[in-house]
């Protein structure tokens, strides 16, 4: 991790949401987060601007939350085991701030097969 603020700078810099999501590990409620535009262009963590994944990457998953088959590369991320909510899940955080992004799954499509299921307020989107 080479970002780090206090728990007050994240709390200024971020809305109530994303704050609660990224800092806390929580979950937006499916479909509640635009589903950002249809055109190229890179995913960046909300709280420290590192890129992340590429519009390329992305696709419908139908669960509600932004999903991707791949990171912009295995250092953008970093996965650890979650087993809150008497359920065995893999997170995904940032590995430039530590930001919770969401959870990857293994029912994704070709060519990986992993579902990064993101939550769309930890994201940013910049078209090319």
């Amino acid at each position: 991790m080479t970002v780090e603020k206090s728990d007050a700078e994240w709390r200024a810099q971020l809305s109530d949401l994303a704050y609660k999501v990224t800092r806390r590990g929580g979950t937006e409620r499916a479909f509640s987060h635009d589903d950002f535009p249809k055109v190229d262009g890179m995913f960046h963590c909300v709280c420290c601007d590192a890129p992340l994944f590429t519009s390329v990457a992305k696709f419908d998953s139908g669960t509600g939350w932004p999903s991707f088959f791949q990171p912009v590369s295995p250092e953008a991320i970093v996965e650890r085991a979650d087993n809150k909510l008497w359920m065995r899940r893999t997170e995904v955080l940032c590995a430039n701030c530590d930001a919770h992004l969401g959870h990857v799954f293994p029912d994704g499509p070709a060519p990986t097969g992993m579902r990064y299921c993101m939550n769309g307020v930890a994201l940013a989107f910049k078209p090319d």
